[in-house]
């Protein structure tokens, strides 16, 4: 009796979930909360360590910016034009740029005569909140609640981003990264090594997607880098890719030059995909400091860049940079690279980079 009692007397989750079964309305299963947990933990180990590596990453940065506005402030009882000229020299000997340095300050002078008297002490405050709001109108955040590393997928073709920048910024680099990102988080990937004049960048290339697992496209050296380009989106919508990376050549030559090639990449690919690429993203040294402005305003000019990546801003003191570039072209801060691992190519958040750079969490 007992077993005909186990078949007959079923738990009533077990009940429910076969009744769900049999009219089609069953549940997804739920994870245990051991299983949500353990994911939050991960997912805060993870934030931690990139806290850290950011902190980390800025630390000369934010050391020449405050030290030597700490040394200005020091003994003075109120904001006055003396501080705020010192202020500005050195926000600009920073690298902020000077534009950008003018509003900063005319921001704070308005500050001042609006509140009437304002405590030296309360000055750093203030140049946070002044920098994270010039950071807020220069663009979006990339999206990093989305499914792939800050890159939305699409459902039907795969996401085209091409990826342009004079050589030694650390192009090339940013590609093989983002490349192991994306395909760490389960995605087909393709590389096209559209530099084709550069056979040191190809097998650079190459090198990272044998690591990461992405596919490369590559011809012979001097090769049509449109025909690269188109070659890789065709073999990746045949072979169901979700994200394609172009990278292109690096040389800054002449505007028309440097137009008329990434204006006939751009045109091939729009053959295969109507409306690719979807992104042109500009990589830029962050320690090379106004030069990085120079190259920013040479690129705009040429092609239509919508995101930036600022790589090498470990080991420099001129990460300020990423205020001045992202406030005088309006172009979103997609990336930035503090280092050289991997997962030292970080999803640039305006937030989470104005409290590292204001020490703000230790």
């Amino acid at each position: 009796m007992a077993l005909f009692d186990i078949f007959r007397k079923k738990p009533a989750a077990q009940a429910e979930t076969e009744a769900g079964t049999q009219t089609g309305t069953q549940a997804p299963p739920q994870p245990t909360p051991q299983e949500s947990e353990e994911t939050r933990q991960e997912r805060e180990r993870e934030e931690k360590q990139e806290r850290e590596a950011l902190n980390a990453g800025l630390e000369k940065t934010r050391t020449g910016i405050f030290s030597r506005l700490a040394r200005s402030v020091a003994g003075r009882s109120k904001v006055d034009d003396e501080m705020l000229d010192e202020l500005e020299e050195i926000l600009i000997t920073s690298d902020v740029g000077v534009d950008t340095t003018v509003v900063i300050i005319k921001r704070i002078e308005e500050r001042v005569a609006r509140d009437k008297y304002m405590n030296a002490s309360e000055l750093q405050s203030i140049l946070r909140e002044e920098i994270a709001a010039l950071l807020e109108e220069s663009g979006r955040n990339a999206d990093s609640e989305s499914d792939t590393f800050g890159i939305s997928t699409r459902q039907s073709e795969p996401y085209v981003l091409m990826v342009v920048g004079v050589n030694g910024v650390g192009k090339t680099t940013t590609i093989g990264k983002l490349a192991a990102k994306l395909a760490r988080a389960g995605k087909k990937v393709y590389i096209g090594a559209a530099d084709t004049f550069r056979a040191a960048a190809i097998d650079q290339l190459q090198v990272w997607a044998d690591r990461s697992g992405a596919t490369m496209i590559r011809q012979q050296m001097g090769s049509d880098p449109a025909s690269v380009a188109y070659d890789t989106l065709r073999s990746a919508v045949a072979n169901n890719a979700d994200v394609v990376l172009i990278d292109t050549a690096g040389r800054l030559h002449n505007k028309i030059g440097l137009m008329n090639e990434l204006s006939k990449i751009r045109n091939v690919m729009a053959k295969v995909i109507p409306d690719a690429p979807h992104e042109v993203m500009l990589v830029l040294d962050g320690s090379t400091g106004q030069n990085a402005f120079e190259q920013a305003r040479e690129f705009t000019a040429a092609t239509h860049v919508n995101s930036l990546a600022i790589t090498k801003l470990d080991g420099t003191a001129k990460g300020g940079v990423v205020i001045g570039i992202s406030d005088r072209f309006r172009v979103p801060v997609r990336y930035i690279g503090v280092g050289e691992g991997v997962d030292d190519l970080q999803i640039f958040d305006r937030r989470t980079f104005v409290e590292a750079l204001f020490s703000i969490e230790n």
